[in-house]
């Protein structure tokens, strides 16, 4: 995946706190021992929810500091400014798929007479005060429906390579991005606020969800060299994001960190369904073509 190299990035739309004290404290997880490839799965997803009944009541309260909107240091907003710094880069890499990805479903939004709300992406080190509460780096990158934000520490697209056995390449990192603003989506659709009390098993509405921002992540990757910022994306980048999105699958990561497979404590889709998914909304290009809550999935 390459972007133009003379198109201009946009930082008012991450939020970068990367380097700063957020607070004392961390994830009660409870038990200890589950590793960040479990943790993935069965944290990701709890605060997405925000729901009492999942991790979202473990994560310790906020104390008032608050992450927003155009809060950009001048590193990124200095050194990210074209297409050839999203080349070189992996934050502006990040930056450029943030604005690729919300110009894309702006006119989405706007084709159906609707208002696309942008939110930032949020660039974070080792932990971060959310309005879903307080999340270390081990819970992955993030969508918050309390402050419509998405998080991101940028050192899991190297874990994802050392720990899921993914390609840490550009189409991935923006495959990663491009499902999280799949949630946001949701939240504007009213998608997220139905599913709370059905968050874990093979056909939950927790699943279907997590399914329908893979497809949402290939919808956009259909459109995405139309919206300006990216010259091209090959087949070959389409292949490893569908090798991404295969290898963290439920039921492959359960058999790596657990030895065995539980679909009833599934939260995010097995290896081909994550797959199929992704496929699906690349082939289709429609978000129509992503509705994974009728019938089988």
């Amino acid at each position: 995946m390459r972007f133009r190299r003379g198109a201009r990035l946009d930082t008012d739309q991450v939020t970068d706190v990367r380097g700063r004290s957020m607070g004392t404290g961390g994830l009660a997880v409870g038990g200890g021992g589950i590793g960040a490839a479990a943790l993935v799965i069965y944290l990701l997803y709890a605060l997405l929810s925000g729901s009492s009944g999942g991790l979202g009541g473990q994560l310790e309260p906020l104390d008032g500091q608050q992450v927003g909107r155009g809060d950009t240091p001048g590193e990124v907003s200095q050194a990210c400014q074209t297409g050839e710094d999203a080349n070189q880069r992996d934050d502006c890499r990040v930056v450029g798929v943030v604005n690729s990805v919300q110009r894309f479903w702006d006119g989405v939004f706007q084709r159906s007479d609707r208002q696309y709300q942008y939110v930032d992406t949020v660039f974070f080190t080792g932990q971060v005060q959310t309005g879903c509460g307080f999340a270390s780096s081990e819970v992955g990158p993030f969508y918050c429906p309390q402050d419509k934000l998405v998080y991101i520490d940028l050192g899991f697209f190297d874990e994802l390579e050392s720990k899921f056995g993914a390609s840490n390449t550009p189409f991935v990192q923006a495959y990663v991005i491009a499902h999280e603003y799949g949630h946001h989506v949701q939240g504007q659709l009213g998608v997220l606020a139905a599913i709370r009390g059905s968050q874990q098993g093979p056909e939950s509405k927790a699943v279907r969800s997590e399914l329908q921002a893979d497809c949402y992540a290939g919808v956009w990757a259909e459109s995405a060299v139309q919206t300006g910022t990216i010259e091209e994306i090959p087949q070959s980048d389409i292949n490893e994001g569908l090798d991404a999105a295969a290898a963290i699958g439920d039921d492959r990561i359960q058999a790596q960190t657990q030895g065995q497979v539980n679909p009833e404590t599934w939260t995010h889709g097995s290896s081909e369904q994550r797959r199929r998914w992704f496929s699906r909304g690349y082939e289709q290009g429609k978000p129509a073509a992503c509705d994974t809550f009728s019938g089988s999935i």
